[in-house]
């Protein structure tokens, strides 16, 4: 997640009190990846360089331009965000003037900002922030703000309802998300938060589906009752790579393919893979996506800062690029930008 420094903060201690609460995100993984990394390093298992790739801009496979599908925008000087306690690494700002240094020569020519579990109470805060952010790094093009849709149905008229309208006034809100992750077995099939995703498709707004891969038996029934909204799988699905597992989020994947309103973002798999990754142990998973999606309905994302947990971004935009070596330039068009300024309206 990256943003530019807004002006000079004071750093909070974000640790001590102030209400709100917190809500469930499902950071667990991240924390995991945190510790697994760390371990490899220091037992010297870690050797991703042929991974990487170091991208001139005369280079002839380059993208002339790129939307980065998920990117998030953290300053804990600004917000409070308690899952990132358990995660040293990640535990300070980052900003616009960072993603800038991490991404170098790549071509990214616009951002989706996606939230990045603050507070529940801050949301709207969140929202003003990356604006504010957006003034001085204008590649901020999208935002895929928090909302609790659970209200539901209830709320349209009141809660629920005057927060979407709320953030309707900000052209860069162009989606919503709510983690499915880390929520208990059944929240997703609740009245009151099929009726809220529905408002979402109502509002002309994306619902981002952040679940992992033994939650997506639940959101295909989310999207079978929600037929008018259109959703954006965040991350394939969290598949299990780090077990090696591939059913049953195989065949889930391709029963949620089959939903003509829903895309996937090949983005979030090296911090779902093991300490000592390869780059073999993802091919697998990024075929299935391709097979079952097809390049039309597949969005190119980082998941930056956290896929820092198990790479920097050139590894990353490395995999990518030379997965997708061979494909036409109609479909990497697509796949690099075109899908996702479809399916965000940017």
């Amino acid at each position: 997640m990256a943003e530019l420094h807004p002006g000079n903060h004071h750093r909070r201690d974000h640790r001590a009190g102030g209400g709100g609460g917190s809500r469930k995100g499902g950071m667990g993984d991240v924390m995991n990846a945190e510790r697994g990394t760390r371990n490899a390093e220091q037992q010297g298992e870690v050797d991703r360089s042929d991974a990487r790739v170091d991208v001139p801009r005369s280079d002839f496979r380059v993208p002339r331009s790129i939307i980065d599908s998920h990117v998030h925008f953290w300053d804990p000087g600004e917000l409070h965000y308690p899952w990132l306690t358990a995660v040293p690494s990640l535990d300070r700002a980052f900003l616009p003037t960072d993603y800038a240094a991490a991404t170098g020569p790549i071509p990214i020519d616009r951002i989706v900002f996606v939230e990045a579990n603050c507070r529940p109470d801050e949301a709207g805060r969140e929202v003003e922030f990356v604006e504010r952010l957006a003034q001085a790094e204008p590649r901020v093009a999208g935002i895929v703000a928090y909302v609790d849709l659970a209200q539901g149905l209830e709320a349209r008229g009141s809660g629920l309802g005057a927060t979407l309208e709320a953030l309707a006034r900000s052209p860069r809100v162009k989606g919503i998300r709510q983690n499915i992750q880390g929520q208990a077995a059944g929240f997703c099939r609740t009245r009151g938060f099929v009726e809220g995703v529905r408002e979402v498709g109502r509002r002309g707004l994306v619902f981002d589906l952040c679940a992992t891969h033994d939650q997506l038996g639940e959101v295909i029934g989310l999207v079978r009752d929600c037929p008018d909204t259109r959703f954006v799988l965040d991350h394939c699905g969290k598949p299990a790579i780090r077990q090696r597992a591939f059913e049953p989020w195989s065949e889930n994947i391709a029963r949620l393919a089959a939903h003509e309103n829903v895309c996937c973002k090949l983005s979030g798999l090296l911090t779902e893979a093991a300490e000592a990754w390869c780059p073999e142990d993802l091919l697998p998973y990024a075929a299935r996506v391709v097979e079952c999606f097809g390049q039309e309905r597949l969005l190119y994302g980082s998941d930056w800062p956290v896929l820092t947990l198990a790479g920097d971004y050139g590894t990353w935009y490395g995999f990518t690029e030379r997965f997708t070596r061979s494909w036409s330039a109609a479909d990497r068009t697509r796949f690099y930008a075109d899908t996702a300024a479809r399916v965000y309206g940017l």
